[in-house]
């Protein structure tokens, strides 16, 4: 007998959205019935007419925990994760300190999480001036891939790599058939904001340094072999090379953010710098052609970029304050609200915000709705009306962009590996798992 069965005439599968009834044993999904088919089972859930969608896949949080838990931590992330509908996060290996690059440091962060993971949580290491030695076993101790900068990151313990260190770094991790995630901007073509405003910032941060990192990017990974992974794109002249590279064969995949697809230079307040990040949020027209790029797969998936601080750290002023975005409860529910208004379904948001990012990470049991595969289910109501109340999140401080906004779209249950998400964590880790 199963231990659940959850039905809705709105399942959003590979294949398209349908009418199911999803079979539960042992964790994992064994089985799509017909929606109205009988199924033993200790737990009937019926959604009717609500969409059931796989859970979601964050490859980009920021936890920062050890050292940084004041800003986050993993029982707070990923509470917030859950009840926004992710249930697999991938932790950053900064701004924790230690940074998680290498095996011993892996090991403090493994403690921090032991026990409090509300979602099933994968790590990335780190590939920083002088640990290439240590990739490969971070490698074997399971990290998911590794994450550089090529300009300074913010932290001072997680400096950036050069080119030499960046190739060198992409020479090693192709030996053992890794990945390498990228923070793409120049550092050449940046500068200090000539002042305190969001309009300074945005122009001390052009797309050109963006475009500058990504071209160089690519040109390492078709030398060295190497698969890499450009994150948080903002810039929609990231695109054209992107799109190159790909029809050259050359093993690139990217990512944009919520913030990217639904905020605009236009829309930032000034002094509210809940709305700083870097790369920066650009303007309307940049949207759209990010959008565009979204939707013909030049863009890959979209992950939350989950960055907090306390709310010290975002003073109103842009060159000052701490850059990221807190939004890891509300990605679902502000990509939705944009995508359907531009006339896109709940298969293509499942397959940007799910799929893709478990195919990117290589977490192969997450990602969509289908016998075999974890069952990572949410219950969602797209048309919803959910009005953001920074205060009544479970992010650790209530700091983001999105506060006083009405998003379309509220999570009612989330399942991780058949169980509601709703007391006791009992996330696991994602270590080596293929």
């Amino acid at each position: 007998m199963d231990e659940l069965v959850v039905r809705s005439r709105r399942v959003v599968t590979p294949e398209g959205v349908r009418p199911a009834a999803v079979a539960v044993r042992g964790g994992r999904i064994t089985a799509l019935h017909a929606y109205a088919a009988p199924v033993e089972a200790a737990e009937d859930v019926d959604l009717r007419d609500l969409p059931l969608l796989p859970g979601l896949v964050d490859t980009h949080v920021h936890v920062n925990e050890p050292g940084r838990a004041h800003w986050e931590g993993f029982a707070s992330a990923t509470r917030a994760a859950a009840a926004g509908g992710v249930t697999t996060i991938v932790d950053m290996p900064l701004n924790s300190i230690p940074p998680t690059v290498s095996p011993d440091a892996l090991d403090a962060k493994l403690r921090a999480a032991e026990g409090r993971c509300h979602v099933d949580t994968g790590f990335w290491g780190g590939a920083v001036p002088g640990n290439v030695e240590q990739l490969r076993p971070l490698h074997e101790r399971g990290v998911r891939g590794f994450k550089c900068f090529l300009s300074p990151s913010g932290v001072d313990e997680f400096p950036p790599l050069g080119p030499g260190e960046a190739r060198r770094a992409m020479v090693e991790i192709a030996g053992f058939g890794g990945l390498l995630v990228v923070h793409a901007e120049d550092a050449a073509l940046l500068a200090e904001p000539a002042g305190p405003t969001y309009r300074d910032f945005l122009e001390s941060r052009p797309g050109a340094a963006e475009r500058s990192a990504v071209e160089q990017v690519i040109r390492l990974a078709e030398e060295t072999g190497a698969r890499v992974h450009v994150l948080h794109v903002s810039s929609a002249a990231c695109l054209e090379p992107l799109e190159a590279a790909r029809a050259r064969g050359v093993p690139v995949t990217a990512e944009t953010c919520p913030h990217y697809l639904t905020l605009t230079a236009e829309q930032v307040p000034e002094g509210d710098t809940s709305f700083k990040c870097c790369p920066p949020i650009r303007d309307g027209a940049n949207r759209d052609l990010l959008w565009d790029g979204l939707a013909r797969g030049v863009l890959d998936c979209v992950v939350s970029d989950h960055s907090p601080s306390t709310a010290d750290l975002k003073v109103p002023d842009f060159a000052a304050a701490w850059g990221g975005v807190a939004s890891l409860q509300l990605g679902l529910s502000a990509v939705w609200t944009e995508a359907a208004r531009r006339g896109y379904g709940l298969a293509d948001v499942a397959r940007w915000m799910s799929t893709h990012p478990a195919a990117i990470a290589e977490i192969s049991r997450k990602g969509a709705i289908k016998p075999g595969n974890d069952a990572d289910l949410v219950a969602f109501d797209p048309d919803a009306p959910n009005l953001v109340d920074a205060g009544r999140l479970h992010h650790r401080n209530p700091v983001t962009p999105y506060h006083g906004r009405t998003l379309k779209g509220v999570v009612l249950t989330t399942w991780l590996r058949g169980r509601p998400v709703d007391g006791e964590p009992y996330g696991t880790f994602l270590l080596g798992e293929k």
